[in-house]
């Protein structure tokens, strides 16, 4: 577990590294990529060994018998989250981006609208905008320098032509774990107004010392009639290549209707990431994420010292996940000028605010989970960008 370990990326047809200067004009030489959510550390000796059993067994052949599979997926939920799920509840896709495609193919028709809560994961717009239905988005108030919801200001929005809200749990990209009430909250709406709740918890295990994530179903058992849960063991492990996810439902009739449609699109599992993270959802696996948690705070904390520091930018208090939202508004400056300096004069490479959706837009995302010397590298390089301001 050498977290430091500066590995090299490029030339491996990584998005994060490979894509950086084409997509932002941030040089490869030279820049720090802190965009796509992805780590730059190697997953558990455990993932890596059943990765190279396969290849030493030579035959990549369809799948089958997942019952160890489901055990893996039910224990790790039981043990780290105390959610005692039904093994037989669980689909797998490739993936939760593909996960939040199929929900909204599944439950929703051409037309209808979907409730986000933004800014949030961008990948939700982009996909819910190509299935042909309508974004609505409900921007979450900003409080005291720390996300909360809005839900009087969002009842008036509501309009009756929406179908389904997508909840982001924890927070992607201000790094909130919300409270019980909150997710109570969040349930209440959705029977309010009638919607199907989706709630992406990607992040789940990666959550900072003092705080704690709650499932849904376990603050909320009384909207299982509505509940589709969204989990991945690949952001905890780094293994997002695998594109391995789970579509995890409780209620009978849409767990008939998704298996429907699943059966209807002829999704089938990746057998890679099937080893992958059913060798991952293990003690040795839990060892490594304790490890690996420690070891992102110690990256926050020493990444909002040096970016708390510049005047006039602020990065919100991170309470899971290991993305650093940071606001410029304090610079006084434009969007464009703030990334010119970051992406020029910084050369780091960020995802741009405004595509998380409506409140965005002062914004840059960071992804600190790298090898500390790069983030101190980083903080180094922001003060200097910014160093006219001191």
């Amino acid at each position: 577990m050498d977290f430091d370990d500066q590995i090299n990326r490029f030339g491996t047809h990584s998005v994060k590294w490979d894509m950086m200067e084409r997509l932002y004009g941030v040089p490869a030489d030279k820049g720090l990529s802190m965009w796509v959510a992805d780590m730059d550390f190697r997953p558990p000796a455990c993932v890596q060994a059943a990765v190279e059993k396969m290849a030493a067994h030579g035959v990549y052949g369809y799948y089958g018998d997942d019952a160890g599979y489901r055990e893996a997926i039910r224990w790790w939920m039981q043990t780290r989250h105390g959610w005692a799920l039904d093994p037989d509840h669980i689909f797998t896709t490739h993936g939760l981006v593909n996960a939040t495609g199929l929900v909204v193919d599944a439950f929703t028709q051409p037309g209808d609208s979907v409730v986000l809560m933004t800014p949030v994961y961008h990948a939700f717009a982009r996909t819910i905008k190509a299935a042909d239905r309508v974004v609505v988005e409900c921007t979450l108030a900003l409080v005291a320098g720390r996300y909360e919801m809005d839900f009087a200001a969002w009842d008036a929005q509501m309009t009756g032509g929406e179908r389904m809200l997508i909840l982001c749990s924890p927070h992607n990209p201000g790094g909130r774990v919300w409270t019980a009430d909150e997710l109570r909250g969040v349930a209440d709406f959705c029977k309010r107004h009638d919607l199907i709740l989706i709630s992406d918890e990607i992040h789940h295990d990666l959550v900072m010392p003092g705080h704690k994530h709650h499932a849904m179903p376990l603050v909320a058992p009384d909207c299982a009639d509505r509940l589709v849960m969204l989990t991945a063991s690949t952001k905890t492990f780094n293994i997002a290549g695998a594109h391995i996810g789970n579509v995890i439902i409780a209620d009978p009739a849409l767990r008939a209707k998704f298996a429907a449609r699943i059966m209807a699109l002829g999704i089938s599992p990746n057998s890679f990431g099937m080893h992958m993270a059913e060798a991952a959802y293990s003690p040795e696996g839990a060892v490594w994420v304790d490890a690996l948690v420690a070891y992102l705070d110690g990256n926050r904390r020493l990444f909002d010292e040096g970016v708390n520091a510049i005047p006039g930018l602020q990065s919100m208090p991170l309470e899971a996940t290991y993305l650093s939202w940071v606001d410029f508004t304090g610079t006084g400056m434009a969007p464009a000028e703030f990334k010119a300096r970051v992406e020029k004069a910084a050369q780091i490479c960020a995802n741009h605010g405004e595509t998380f959706g409506a409140g965005g837009e002062s914004y840059l995302r960071f992804n600190i989970a790298t090898p500390r010397a790069r983030v101190e590298e980083a903080v180094a390089r922001l003060q200097s960008a910014f160093g006219d301001l001191q």
